[in-house]
């Protein structure tokens, strides 16, 4: 077994206490590649925002479970050598057995969210409760889920939202004894975030969608006070690198995601961490589609996935500056 604090990392409790106090959220950054995470932490240590590496079950699978353990411990030093040591929690997201989640604790991770909430309530609670049991042994922070969110992202996928009940709110923290609840808001996985037809449009004719359910986030908070709240599927779809995708050769219809105010001031309530995951996607994928286009002669991969690497960067410069309000924060 790995314990995180040999691989220089941190577990979340001190980052969310910090972040409720100060008024702003913690970047939750999915990566599955080298480029990935070099740009999440140059960001980072750029605008000196702490940081959560967060590594899907399919990343795992993907990029393989040790070279990603290895990867995160990487992070750590790439960050000294930039100048800056960042405070880094390395996260597994949307982990779905006490398996998963037990070989992550088991491989250095220093947080993992168990995500019980596709079953019945009870059977949720136990399954947490049981990760809860396991992790807190090695001082690992565990992130428990009420409430479906709908959209495909990686393996997770829902056809429609359930809103989170507030009423159960208090008995699963108390039952499970979890570190920080993610809620069902409004927000949705993947870049198809909303069906037109749910949208208004604002004066220019752009699609605006339907605001995030903040009543339910207030009701939540006056029954868990001081508890963090997590925000997953909070990519804003930003329709320039929408533009782009689809100018050179891409086909996305209707990617609509969540507005950037909106998720400024989730950042400044008990919503401690924001995950974003499909808006890297789309700038990296925006920079290589224009590169490639532009420069067909190209075969080698660092002259295109160096531009790629270098869109996430300041993508995510701008989320930790003027979205999240964690730079300045490390």
């Amino acid at each position: 077994m790995i314990n995180y604090k040999d691989l220089g990392l941190v577990n979340t409790r001190e980052m969310f206490k910090k972040a409720m106090e100060g008024g702003y959220a913690i970047p939750a950054y999915n990566f599955n590649n080298m480029e990935q995470l070099q740009a999440i932490v140059a960001a980072c240590v750029e605008t000196k925002s702490p940081v959560i590496l967060q590594v899907s079950k399919g990343a795992r699978n993907y990029a393989n479970k040790t070279i990603l353990r290895y990867m995160a411990e990487g992070a750590v030093k790439y960050a000294e050598e930039l100048g800056y040591k960042i405070p880094i929690a390395l996260h597994l997201d949307h982990g779905d057995s006490f398996e998963l989640c037990k070989d992550a604790i088991d491989m250095g991770f220093s947080s993992v969210m168990i995500d019980g909430s596709h079953l019945p309530y009870d059977e949720n609670v136990a399954l947490t409760k049981k990760v809860v049991d396991y992790a807190h042994q090695f001082d690992v922070t565990v992130e428990g889920e009420l409430g479906v969110l709908a959209g495909i992202e990686d393996e997770v996928s829902a056809e429609k939202s359930t809103y989170t009940k507030p009423e159960e709110v208090e008995d699963f923290v108390s039952k499970t004894g979890v570190d920080s609840l993610a809620i069902s808001i409004g927000t949705s996985h993947g870049a198809n975030k909303f069906k037109p037809e749910m949208c208004t449009r604002d004066e220019n004719g752009v699609l605006v969608p339907p605001p995030l359910r903040f009543d339910i986030l207030e009701e939540v908070e006056k029954r868990l006070p001081g508890f963090p709240i997590v925000l997953h599927g909070s990519s804003s779809v930003p329709q320039d690198l929408v533009k782009i995708i689809n100018q050179y050769g891409g086909n996305l219809k209707d990617a609509i995601g969540i507005p950037e105010d909106q998720l400024r001031k989730a950042a400044k309530s008990a919503v401690c961490k924001i995950n974003i995951d499909s808006d890297g996607r789309l700038a990296m994928t925006a920079a290589i589609r224009k590169y490639l286009a532009e420069h067909p002669e190209v075969f080698d991969p660092r002259k295109y996935l160096g531009p790629a690497r270098e869109a996430l960067k300041e993508l995510y410069k701008h989320k930790n500056i003027n979205v999240l309000g964690s730079a300045g924060k490390a």
